[in-house]
């Protein structure tokens, strides 16, 4: 899927990689970058749940906070469930629809799947949440 990479490192010296800069393997950004996404997913999805509390947005939600805490290692999200914005729903349908697509290009790149299915699942309900129109303008 992708180029390896060719050129030497810019974070090595002449006598190896520096000790003093962290070192990250390329799955575990990933994982940080995914666990991000996912986790901005679940902030939007409880604004959504504040502003219209369902249980499918509860179903949602519990399901982001199980994937962004095995992504983090146990560490379950920080949530504010009270403080909501004055948004409308269908920006935050949008919002929640872009956040879901970042997060399924990740997961499909470092082949999480669990992770790909539940964003795929979440931009079908957030794309259904809007009118064909909306979606298709942004």
């Amino acid at each position: 899927m992708y180029e390896p990479i060719r050129a030497k490192s810019v974070h090595s010296t002449v006598d190896g990689p520096d000790p003093d800069f962290p070192h990250r393997s390329r799955e575990e950004e990933l994982d940080i970058q995914l666990a991000g996404h996912l986790a901005a997913l679940l902030a939007v999805t409880d604004e959504l749940r504040a502003a219209a509390p369902s249980a499918d947005m509860d179903a949602a939600a519990e399901r982001l906070a199980e994937q962004v805490a095995r992504l983090r290692g146990g560490r379950t999200p920080v949530r504010v469930l009270g403080g909501r914005r004055e948004r409308g729903a269908a920006a935050l349908h949008r919002r929640a629809h872009a956040l879901a697509g970042r997060a399924l290009v990740v997961a499909a790149s470092r082949a999480d799947t669990a992770a790909a299915i539940l964003a795929a699942e979440q931009m079908d309900a957030h794309s259904a949440a809007l009118e064909p129109r909306e979606l298709a303008s942004h």
